[in-house]
């Protein structure tokens, strides 16, 4: 939408080529006029400009016009006039030209952008069509309108300035400026003449693929023939990273996968466990009203910007640099970030991690209370929050998830578990975990600061958990890094290494001893999984990460890997080592039998424990399972086991056992048994963490034998899903109803129940409903209103929780058409 040029306001005396003489954005009101005295010294300074270039009659002549009389003080006179630029306003007075006056100078009465269809061609159309928001490397178009004749080459030389930062520098690359005639080639922006008519001019200018991104001032100065120069701060605009752009360090070259990881506004982040993996819908809501502004605001409220901001800005343009400052922004360890993290199971004072349904609402929390972080976040909330602000920034981004994820705090690549003799895990001896699932993210681009090869998918992961060069961040890591076990390059990837590929070391505490039971080498890193590309199917990229489990190759990174760390590690480095020598790969369902390792198999393996579920873990149902029992030896065994369950939470920590029993079993040579377990619902429902997981143990050993077997097993509660039925057709700015069906799935009444729906492009902010109480097992629904705003692909979220449980959750997909 063509708009007036802002002035250039500075200080009377500074730069003074670029006095061109008065103009105003509004009359001066009679008070103002009242109150003026004359200051013929005054005048004559702010005017010797004019004189000297004979513009004085014009000038006269216009405040004649205006019914002024005498010399003036023209800044007491005009409180809004520019010394150096101009602001054109149609309501104003209009310039007037004096008989005999020479021939005006180039002056630029208004400014068309062409927002709407520059967004279109830069695929930011969905942020706005009102704003400029453009991608580097790619031309975009603007067209200056002139007030008394047009551009005239070799006469006119027209100068344009970016600027971005609050101290925009040519050396440091955060101010430029490039002639239309492309007289200054030392700058690595560009403009171009696309046409000249009789009072406009189209031009086309180009950021380099390289530039900081952010937000930029533009500016013009205009050279006319007679000497002077005008300059007029043309407008504003946000420049961002291109992955369309091969020159581009962010450039994918794949337009699905463009579509999928920069475009889609909706996802799912996988959860779980690695036996029963649901999808969580997600509405990224990158394009979202005001996103972009909060994103770019956090950028300017990150640690790096408060102490250099003029050397962060400068480096904006890297999307590694980028990476690392968002990912330490998204929690708050070390900033204002955006949220808190919580694995207390305390969320009294804000919102239960499991709640959460997109990250549009996070982020206008934090904006809106003065970017205070906003509680409470875990893993997935963190990395799909990240995922929403990397690609409103424009770099591809996913959210990936790890089932059995590996925290290994010593770095030894060893996760150590420890159990006592009823096979439950010891909280206060854990000090590397196993977490149930952890999610993180990829953001594609080129690494030209490690070896060639290494470039394209990163993993970085903003959970707060360790420290990297002093902020809770971690990446970029490179994904083929990781797989090769090349643990020595930048960021992080040792620690991104162990959590798809540590060994986990099983021991049993009794006595005041510490017993080894088992190193598995196969347990940590599974189903590693994202979105697939345009489809609502689960990827599994696991060979992205490593190497067949059990292969030689994946042994062979796995040694590489721990030499390479050896040279900064002390015993712990050489303990893993030796523990090496004989390892044991068994499934975490699969039997396992601890006793010290022998030649012979007969003497390692002789009697497995395996668990199995008789029904399906619906929530508000008593757990049946029996645990299988085989003797594989020739001799009668007989086994005492203990069992037990406990809730965990999603990253492994273990809440304290509601359940145990002990089994006293005889088996023959060769024989198998069953030993029927059940877990009331009234015993299990007040235990239960909001991650709805329980672990069941069982450790046997055998009465004439040291010999010790574990086997364990992790149950996801499940609850009936949301279902979300549209109603009529999806046309933009066309009336549209939704109807939302939910129930209690528990044998008692619930109450505080609240529904919350969202989607991107249908409604315009998050929709809470008020439910109250509900009875055991009612079914209800609701219908809302909305107006969709967007077409294309949608989908719309929903999620119900109540004093009880706190994330029912459902989604519908829906394609909104432009027009009936």
């Amino acid at each position: 939408m063509p708009h007036c040029p802002r002035a250039i306001k500075g200080p009377h005396g500074t730069r003074p080529r670029e006095f061109i003489g008065l103009h105003t954005s509004s009359k001066p009101s009679n008070t103002a006029k009242k109150n003026l005295r004359a200051s013929e010294k005054t005048s004559c300074d702010l005017l010797s400009k004019q004189v000297a270039r004979q513009q004085l009659p014009c000038l006269q002549y216009l405040l004649e016009s205006w019914g002024w009389k005498g010399k003036q003080t023209l800044q007491d006179e005009f409180p809004e006039a520019v010394l150096w630029g101009t602001v054109w306003n149609p309501e104003a007075a209009p310039m007037a030209q004096a008989p005999g006056c020479p021939v005006a100078e180039l002056e630029v009465a208004f400014i068309d952008l062409q927002s709407s269809w520059n967004n279109v061609q830069h695929h930011t159309e969905e942020i706005s069509s009102e704003r400029l928001l453009v991608r580097r490397g790619q031309a975009f178009n603007i067209t200056l309108y002139f007030r008394n004749r047009g551009f005239q080459p070799g006469l006119d030389n027209i100068i344009f300035v970016v600027e971005t930062g609050p101290l925009p520098d040519l050396a440091k690359g955060t101010r430029a400026i490039f002639s239309l005639a492309g007289r200054r080639e030392s700058s690595p922006w560009i403009a171009s003449l696309e046409t000249n008519g009789a009072t406009s001019l189209e031009v086309s200018l180009c950021a380099p693929p390289s530039a900081a991104i952010g937000r930029y001032l533009l500016k013009v100065h205009i050279d006319s023939f007679q000497g002077s120069v005008v300059a007029y701060q043309l407008g504003e605009f946000i420049l961002l990273f291109n992955p369309w752009c091969p020159g581009d360090a962010v450039y994918l070259d794949s337009e699905p996968q463009r579509q999928e990881y920069v475009v889609n506004d909706y996802g799912f982040i996988y959860q779980g466990n690695k036996n029963w993996i649901r999808p969580c819908p997600w509405n990224y809501g990158q394009f979202e009203e005001n996103i972009i502004d909060i994103c770019l605001e956090l950028l300017d409220k990150s640690l790096h910007f408060q102490i250099d901001p003029a050397t962060d800005c400068a480096l904006r343009g890297s999307p590694v640099y980028i990476s690392r400052v968002v990912c330490a922004m998204i929690n708050s360890n070390d900033d204002n970030g955006v949220l808190n993290g919580n694995w207390s199971e305390n969320y009294l004072d804000g919102i239960n991690p499991a709640e959460w349904t997109g990250s549009v609402a996070i982020l206008k929390q934090w904006h809106a209370t003065g970017c205070q972080p906003v509680r409470y976040g875990q893993c997935w909330v963190f990395a799909a929050v990240m995922c929403t602000v990397m690609r409103c920034l424009g770099i591809p981004t996913r959210v990936i998830t790890n089932f059995d994820s590996g925290h290994d705090t010593d770095g030894n690549l060893i996760i150590d578990e420890y159990y006592d003799n009823t096979g439950r895990i010891l909280e206060n001896k854990r000090k590397d975990t196993v977490w149930n699932f952890h999610v993180w993210n990829e953001c594609w681009m080129a690494r030209k600061d490690v070896p060639p090869g290494y470039g394209g998918w990163q993993v970085l992961d903003a959970t707060p958990q360790e420290t990297s060069n002093g902020l809770y961040c971690c990446g970029p890591a490179s994904v083929r890094a990781i797989k090769e076990g090349e643990v020595d390059l930048n960021y992080d990837t040792a620690f991104a290494f162990s959590m798809v590929n540590a060994d986990c070391m099983s021991w049993l505490v009794y006595g005041g001893m510490e017993q080894k039971l088992h190193q598995d080498t196969n347990s940590v890193g599974n189903f590693i999984s994202t979105k697939s590309i345009q489809s609502d199917e689960r990827d599994d990229i696991t060979e992205n990460y490593k190497y067949r489990e059990g292969s030689l190759q994946e042994r062979e990174v796995f040694l590489k890997a721990l030499q390479k760390l050896k040279a900064g590690r002390s015993q712990d480095s050489h303990r893993a080592a030796s523990q090496l020598s004989r390892p044991m790969s068994l499934s975490e369902d699969g039997p396992r039998s601890l006793d010290t390792p022998s030649l012979r198999p007969s003497d390692v393996v002789q009697v497995s424990l395996k668990f199995q579920l008789l029904d399906p873990p619906n929530m508000g149902q008593d757990i049946r399972f029996v645990l299988l029992t085989l003797n594989m030896s020739p001799k009668s065994k007989d086994l005492k086991v203990n069992l037990s369950a406990q809730s965990l939470l999603h990253d492994g920590s273990p809440l304290p056992p509601f359940w145990q029993d002990t089994a006293f079993i005889t088996l023959s040579p060769e024989e198998a048994k069953t030993y029927p377990c059940k877990i009331p619902y009234s015993q299990y429902s007040q235990y239960l963490s909001t991650d709805k997981l329980i672990r069941i143990s069982a450790l046997g050993e055998e009465k004439s034998s040291p010999e010790k077997i574990l086997v364990n097993k992790i149950i996801t509660l499940a609850y009936p899903g949301i279902m979300i039925d549209v109603l009529g057709a999806a046309v933009v700015n066309q009336p549209l109803s939704v109807q939302v069906i939910f129930s209690n799935p528990l044998l008692e009444e619930v109450a505080d129940c609240v529904l919350t729906v969202e989607g991107s492009g249908l409604f315009k902010k998050q929709q809470r409903v008020l439910i109250g109480v509900l009875k055991p097992q009612h079914r209800a629904s609701i219908t809302l209103e909305t107006v969709p705003f967007k077409s294309g692909q949608r989908q719309i979220q929903a999620n119900l929780r109540s004093n009880k449980f706190k994330d029912i959750k459902g989604y519908r997909n829906i394609y909104v058409d432009f027009r009936l």
